[in-house]
């Protein structure tokens, strides 16, 4: 099984930039902070479905709740050490389902100047092995119609998809 606590692998953008995707740690805080107040409006609300302009203290809190195995968050780093920066990130949180199965709600996001990369293609390939391999058997999404770019993410995994629409959101269904 991968130890998903540390799990972290190398990996090259089409324009030669290197990155390491990586599993969330504690001293992750402040770099996701400072990437998430970076971002464009209409990114975040893309995300969140309303605007902020900054993570809140249980926003941040929500990084010492990954385990693994019912939480888990990938990021994307480039850099290293004080120079490490947040580019992109990914998580899922898992819950049972009625039929005893286990279903995991996904998310991702991706600062600006990275979009284009396929970086939430790459973090949903990952966090899709660490959920399969903990007993996950879909991964769940809801996501604005308009944002296409994470609609085509979806479509491209090689997943089975559904997808419904419903209340002005896109309910997707990937299965693992």
């Amino acid at each position: 099984m991968t130890d998903a606590v540390r799990y972290s692998v190398r990996d090259t953008l089409k324009d030669g930039t290197a990155v390491t995707i990586r599993a969330v740690r504690p001293d992750d805080r402040d770099r996701i902070a400072r990437a998430f107040r970076g971002l464009d409006r209409e990114t975040v609300y893309t995300r969140f479905f309303t605007y902020k302009d900054e993570l809140g203290p249980a926003d941040l809190a929500r990084l010492d709740a990954m385990d693994f195995v019912k939480h888990a968050m990938l990021v994307v780093t480039i850099g290293a050490g004080d120079d490490e920066a947040v580019i992109a990130g990914g998580s899922y949180a898992a819950h049972a389902e009625a039929d005893g199965s286990r279903s995991a709600e996904v998310a991702f996001l991706v600062e600006e100047d990275y979009q284009g990369n396929r970086l939430a293609s790459r973090v949903l390939a990952h966090l899709a092995t660490i959920a399969r391999e903990r007993g996950i058997a879909r991964f769940v999404a809801e996501v604005l119609p308009e944002n296409r770019a994470m609609l085509a993410v979806f479509a491209r995994s090689g997943l089975p998809m559904r997808q419904k629409r419903e209340g002005g959101v896109v309910h997707v269904t990937l299965d693992l």
